[in-house]
């Protein structure tokens, strides 16, 4: 099969392991990122299969109707960025592995590292010391405040451990199913939304986005926040309502934020009102970007092509391709 990687920046995969599990096929990389249409059907014209890194290229219906020989998306994780009723259309199968009980360490451990930079400043104290000018201000002790999780899921549940080993309080809000599995695990449910973001220190999102998640946190759940508070998202920019974080930064609730996640990405703007903003430090959507978890991630992605291949697809997400590929083929 002709297969195609999207994004793969540093050009990483082709060193891993894994990457054996595609030999023998005709495999292309691309490093760059391309958002033109145009420019995607060129490169994808001729392609069987199509790897992508999570969502960083939307595979929209303009390009999926123009790509007549693709009859392969293999991914990992949600969907949002890929036209699933398009890959219906076109007889495209959509292959992805949830893998919605699997912890990813290495999202959670930047979560806990962006924590660990926000309260003791360690971007500005860094800077600081390079501009010769020794320390700049006074940082925060984690041990003893209160962390609220929202929610407790493979994610938040691993960051949940890592505050409890630094003395912190866990609280958490979300669902019923996951609220009951932290508590059965010792930590505490808030009594309520409102109390949620009242009292806690540090806020981390751990939520999927889904339409029904979609602005899920609001500038009045924001508003609430302590002036010394934090605000944590390495989940995705879409949770909190479009422009509400900025609006909430200039207000001073929460005082401060941690973010890995952003509407558009890539973001190339120094200029960035949120980047610019001194009580914010970012990093560009690197939470799961380790050559360990793309080990764990890009196996999966090439053993579903494999399984593709060999007739017997996995982690189907739109099942009705292959049935009727099936059908016609008896």
């Amino acid at each position: 099969m002709k297969i195609a990687v999207l994004d793969d920046y540093f050009d990483t995969l082709r060193t891993l392991p894994c990457f054996s599990k595609l030999s023998g096929h005709d495999v292309i990389v691309w490093t760059d990122h391309v958002k033109d249409t145009d420019w995607l059907v060129d490169r994808l014209i001729d392609t069987d299969a199509l790897v992508l890194f999570r969502e960083r290229t939307k595979i929209g219906a303009e390009l999926l109707d123009r790509l007549p020989k693709l009859k392969l998306i293999s991914q990992r994780s949600v969907y949002p960025h890929v036209d699933l009723e398009a890959c219906t259309r076109n007889g495209i199968l959509l292959c992805s592995n949830i893998h919605a009980d699997t912890p990813s360490y290495a999202a959670a451990e930047l979560t806990f590292g962006l924590i660990l930079a926000a309260m003791r400043d360690i971007p500005n104290q860094m800077a600081s010391l390079k501009a010769g000018t020794w320390q700049t201000g006074v940082g925060h002790t984690l041990r003893g405040k209160t962390l609220g999780i929202w929610s407790y899921g493979r994610i938040g549940k691993t960051v949940a451990g890592y505050a409890s080993a630094f003395g912190m309080k866990v609280q958490v809000w979300g669902g019923e199913e996951s609220s009951a599995a932290a508590v059965a695990d010792g930590f505490s449910r808030s009594a309520s939304r409102e109390d949620f973001f009242q009292s806690s220190d540090i806020v981390s999102l751990h939520i999927r986005l889904k339409p029904k998640t979609r602005g899920i946190v609001t500038r009045e759940d924001l508003a609430r926040m302590k002036p010394t508070s934090l605000l944590v998202n390495t989940s995705r920019a879409g949770l909190i309502c479009k422009g509400d974080l900025l609006e909430a930064m200039n207000s001073g609730r929460p005082g401060m934020a941690a973010i890995d996640v952003f509407e558009e990405e890539p973001i190339t703007d120094p200029n960035d009102p949120l980047l610019a903003l001194p009580n914010v430090i970012a990093t560009p959507h690197i939470g799961y970007v380790t050559r360990d978890e793309y080990e764990l991630q890009f196996s999966d992605i090439f053993d579903q092509i494999v399984t593709y291949e060999n007739g017997n697809p996995t982690n189907m997400i739109n099942r009705d391709v292959m049935n009727s590929m099936r059908q016609r083929g008896s």
